[in-house]
């Protein structure tokens, strides 16, 4: 009965640290892993790539808005080659959030972006490449405005309008990293 009981404590608390483990902030949900891969090799048209976190100080993380931390911002690189960089980010829609990844260039201009996960059922709009692309080619330097240089999407305004906030703080976020040649 005792032997019993000491499998039991055992058993639950490995069960314990293997949630804790599975749940733990500094992973990336698999299901999103597996979109950022598939989406880097195509954009990329690289077979095999590392993704390199790149961390940021708390004073320069407090001059952004973009979320720097840890999981959201990455070098690419196959083999020796920086492919460019990537952001990982959640911006708010009607009621929910949605993943998204901005893809850009070893120059930092904005190669692709891709909505990953969207978890409502209207609003998907901003999920077409036919609207993303519009952001292809922004630099730091670009000012992106909902409405004015980007086009704004009927039955998905609120999605649309907080995906290009979300770009625009990232680009602007890019440009105090490069500032301080992080990038």
């Amino acid at each position: 009965m005792m032997f019993a009981k000491f499998i039991l404590k055992i058993t639950t608390v490995a069960l314990a640290v293997v949630v804790l483990v599975s749940f733990s902030s500094e992973q990336i949900p698999k299901v999103i892993q597996t979109k950022i891969e598939k989406s880097v090799k195509e954009t990329y048209n690289v077979p095999e790539f590392t993704m390199e976190q790149i961390t940021v100080s708390e004073a320069v993380q407090k001059e952004v808005k973009a979320e720097l931390g840890v999981n959201h911002l990455f070098k690419l690189k196959s083999n020796t080659e920086t492919l460019g960089y990537l952001y990982l980010g959640e911006a708010p829609s009607k009621k929910m959030v949605f993943d998204y990844i901005v893809m850009f260039t070893p120059e930092v201009t904005v190669k692709k972006s891709k909505v990953l996960i969207y978890r409502e059922d209207y609003g998907r709009q901003i999920g077409s490449q036919r609207w993303l692309k519009q952001f292809i080619g922004l630099s730091p330097d670009d000012a992106v405005n909902y409405g004015e240089n980007i086009d704004a999407i009927s039955g998905a305004t609120i999605s649309a309008a907080s995906m290009t906030t979300a770009i625009s703080e990232v680009l602007a976020a890019m440009k105090v990293l490069k500032t301080y040649t992080i990038l």
